[in-house]
């Protein structure tokens, strides 16, 4: 009898809203070890980590998880080496593509 277990439905729709949140929290971790490598791990000197810190609260990413982030990104912990490059191509029709991407490869 399909639809009839509560929980199953339940497990299921929590299932894909945490894989959701997972990998948003994910981009948000790149992202603030990018800001901590560029202008360093003081959020009142790195306006770029500020606003990553702050979009991070706003999404609900648990202050242990940024905290984390900004020692890895410092390197007081370790972990891969991301890069941010920018790529640009054309498309059809002439059209111009600049993508912005964080890497722990550059030649992938």
């Amino acid at each position: 009898m399909s639809g009839h277990s509560k929980w199953s439905s339940i497990k299921h729709q929590k299932g894909v809203t945490d894989a959701k949140r997972g990998q948003l929290f994910t981009k948000l971790t790149r992202e603030i070890i990018i800001a901590v490598r560029e202008g360093g791990s003081n959020p009142e000197a790195n306006f770029r980590l500020r606003l990553v810190i702050q979009r991070a609260r706003d999404n609900n990413m648990p202050l242990d998880n940024i905290e984390r982030a900004i020692k890895r990104g410092s390197g007081q912990t370790e972990g891969a080496i991301l890069v941010e490059m920018v790529l640009e191509g054309y498309g059809a029709s002439g059209t111009a593509i600049l993508v912005r991407a964080l890497t722990d490869n550059r030649n992938r």
